[in-house]
């Protein structure tokens, strides 16, 4: 299975109410519901610009956002 990562998301009330009502209705949990929209927005952004090369992924530094017990 791929490392996962908990990456914390500052959202208003209405936002969480609303990203709560969307994952009832589609029977997902609110954590499977962001996901799933992470996912379309990328790709979404790969089919309009261009994909993101795999290299440029690895440049990324994501250590400023793991938990100490993470690394």
């Amino acid at each position: 299975m791929k490392q996962s990562y908990t990456v914390p998301v500052r959202l208003s009330e209405d936002l969480l109410r609303k990203l709560i009502y969307i994952s009832e209705a589609e029977g997902r949990t609110p954590q499977a519901q962001f996901t799933l929209m992470l996912r379309n927005t990328i790709q979404y952004h790969e089919r309009a610009k261009s994909k993101i090369p795999p290299a440029e992924l690895q440049r990324i530094d994501i250590t400023p956002y793991l938990d100490s017990k993470e690394e």
